[in-house]
């Protein structure tokens, strides 16, 4: 009596486990795939801001290429990442680099930044920091317009040796209390402009075709 029981509980337990892991499979499934739409979209969004789709006409989000290495170490990564490009009529017009700036306050500021083929800063967002609330996390366009003073900027507008916070004798704002956070996005912008000119041909003069398999 006792053995049948025991084995009768076995079995209901047994059959309890199945269906909780058939549950759990299927619900890690369809989390993993609302979670990898929901990347994609915070990216295309990210990604939009910067190049709007009004200028191109293709996948800002699937025309890549991996980054240099020989820019790895100024751009602050640590392996390859995807530089996006924006075309218009098969010509590139603007890339999307992302960057670290590894001297936040609070450590690592994750950027992205657009630069048009004038060498112009189309855009810089943050992606992820550990910065001061109400202080270094004004570099977030939902707290504070100030990472907007980076469109339109370029090495030549200002100087090279202009491109830091006024503190420093540059020409870009701090925050009220806070001067380390602008100063890290304010070199770090800098470097990849740096970079950018340096690797101009290889982001800007690509073959016509070179899109054709990859985004367009």
């Amino acid at each position: 009596m006792l053995g049948k029981s025991i084995s009768k509980n076995s079995l209901l337990l047994g059959l309890f486990a199945l269906v909780t892991a058939g549950v759990l499979a299927v619900t890690n499934v369809s989390t993993r795939d609302r979670i990898a739409d929901a990347q994609r979209a915070a990216a295309e969004k990210a990604l939009y801001e910067l190049v709007p789709a009004s200028r191109v006409d293709n996948d800002l989000l699937t025309d890549t290429l991996p980054t240099p290495a020989a820019m790895l170490p100024a751009l602050g990564l640590d392996s390859a990442e995807a530089i996006h490009r924006a075309r218009k009529d098969g010509k590139v017009i603007a890339v999307i680099l992302p960057a670290v700036a590894p001297d936040g306050y609070s450590g690592d500021i994750r950027l992205i930044v657009g630069v048009n083929r004038d060498g112009s800063v189309a855009g810089v967002r943050a992606l992820a920091h550990k910065e001061t609330p109400g202080l270094g996390d004004k570099i977030e366009t939902s707290k504070s317009d100030w990472i907007f003073g980076f469109n339109g900027k370029s090495l030549g507008e200002p100087p090279v040796e202009q491109w830091q916070v006024r503190k420093d004798g540059g020409v870009f704002d701090q925050f009220t209390g806070a001067t380390i956070t602008p100063r890290a996005v304010t070199g770090q912008v800098k470097r990849v402009l740096q970079q950018v000119a340096e690797h101009r041909t290889l982001l800007f003069e690509l073959p016509a075709d070179a899109g054709d398999s990859n985004g367009r």
